[in-house]
């Protein structure tokens, strides 16, 4: 009998409000993903492993708060877990940053099955400090890291993902400054806070994480998508899961206004200028970096060109934006 792995938690940066929190994870087999390891054949299998995921299905989840709160969850038939609850007093067990730190286990312990850390798995959820100026949602892929989604095939975005490991990715030129900037906002003294919304499935959580960390981005929810709806065919109508997290923000903080930062690469044009219009004098910003594509420029200049509701930027560079910011009173 094949000795099975021993169980584990990966539980994804997250956010929430001073009453209202919002968490999510995976159950699954620990797969001994070395983060820290840089050979070809290594960085291979890890990709293997990262999609090759033997999820911990229908399993009871606990949250556990620092003030000893449980919050109750189960996995679903991909591992993923949410718990979206309301509870008084958040807040107060937020630290200096915002971040509040709480741990999360399997309810059953009765299993035959080895479970990491003795069955606790950390977590944090960031609550957006009341000083805040805006919130600012921006994209990863060729938005503040090279990945070639642009090309044929999309082959530069394999090759990026599966050859090269996250610590020698190079972050777009002048990106961690610029999201730094307007992390301090126009000040210096605020929290403003960042959301990493992608397209990027969950898969690849910890290889972005490790990535924003290592290049000295400033620290925010990381928001991506699952492998399965990549996949799966989109019902008529329904919106991509990108625009769906950051309505959610807008929602989750009514009073908070927001920048939305992208590339012209893909869809990020059509789906921040549908937000704007939704959401009248919420987006206070749009920057867009400008990819390699003569074609996608042309089409992102040409929809620009008549939108005068939010101010809305196409780049070439990360001084651009900072200029811009600095025009509008975003950043100091």
């Amino acid at each position: 009998m094949l000795r099975k792995d021993p169980l584990q938690i990966i539980v994804f940066q997250s956010y929430g409000t001073k009453n209202h929190l919002y968490i999510r994870g995976r159950a699954l087999e620990d797969e001994s993903i070395n983060l820290e390891e840089k050979s070809l054949w290594k960085l291979i299998l890890n990709t293997w492993k990262r999609f090759e995921t033997d999820e911990i299905k229908n399993v009871d989840i606990n949250v556990k708060l620092p003030n000893g709160t449980i919050f109750k969850s189960k996995t679903d038939n991909h591992g993923y877990f949410k718990v979206d609850e309301t509870i008084e007093g958040l807040g107060e067990l937020a630290n200096e940053e915002g971040w509040v730190n709480f741990e999360v286990s399997y309810a059953d312990l009765n299993k035959k099955r080895t479970i990491k850390n003795q069955n606790r798995f950390p977590g944090e959820l960031l609550i957006s400090s009341p000083e805040a100026e805006y919130g600012v949602a921006s994209d990863i892929d060729d938005t503040i890291l090279h990945t070639g989604v642009t090309s044929y095939l999309k082959w530069r975005v394999i090759i990026n993902t599966v050859f090269r490991h996250a610590v020698n990715r190079i972050p777009l030129k002048g990106a961690a400054e610029f999201y730094h900037q307007l992390h301090r906002g126009s000040t210096g003294k605020k929290a403003n806070p960042i959301f990493y919304v992608s397209h990027s499935p969950w898969n690849l959580y910890r290889y972005l994480e490790l990535f924003l960390r290592q290049n000295n981005f400033p620290k925010g929810p990381i928001l991506l998508r699952s492998f399965k709806d990549i996949l799966k065919k989109k019902a008529k109508g329904e919106k991509p899961q990108k625009q769906k997290e950051i309505i959610n923000l807008l929602k989750t903080y009514p009073d908070l206004p927001f920048i939305l930062i992208g590339d012209s690469g893909e869809h990020d044009p059509d789906i921040y200028i549908e937000i704007a219009e939704t959401f009248p004098n919420r987006i206070i910003a749009i920057y867009l970096r400008s990819v390699r594509h003569k074609k996608k420029i042309i089409r992102v200049q040409s929809l620009l060109q008549d939108y005068k509701s939010t101010p809305a930027l196409l780049v070439e560079s990360s001084e651009q934006a900072i200029e811009h910011a600095k025009q509008y009173g975003f950043i100091k």
